[in-house]
């Protein structure tokens, strides 16, 4: 199996029509056609936003290696740890920032205005 294949594979994966995957690629469903027939290639920027965007393994579009996926985070937290390189102290700041009261995230915003103006 092509990588064009597997493209074709995810797709039908993730249950999206051509126009809804390309729109979250930036790409027309033309563009995509192509791609999955094999009329154009996967280029190297493609196949990122591919893994980024559905989290799919590279190994597995590039070449086949198993899973089509990359572990999942747990949750929104983990998920923006892992885009933005947090270590455990600021995922933990996070996470309890959000526990926090309307009133309680209020004074903490004030304070940090504070500091930054």
């Amino acid at each position: 199996m092509t990588p064009n294949e597997r493209l074709r594979k995810l797709r039908n994966e993730l249950h999206l029509s051509q126009d809804g995957m390309g729109k979250r690629l930036g790409v027309t469903r033309g563009a995509l056609c192509k791609i999955e027939l094999g009329d154009r290639n996967l280029t190297e920027q493609m196949i990122l936003a591919i893994c980024r965007e559905f989290r799919v393994n590279y190994y597995w579009l590039t070449k086949g290696d198993l899973p089509m996926f990359t572990d999942t985070p747990e949750n929104v937290v983990d998920e923006i740890a892992e885009d933005y390189s947090l270590d455990e102290v600021d995922k933990k700041i996070i996470e309890n920032y959000l526990k926090l009261s309307d009133e309680q995230r209020n004074t903490i915003k004030e304070y940090l205005k504070s500091i930054f103006t």
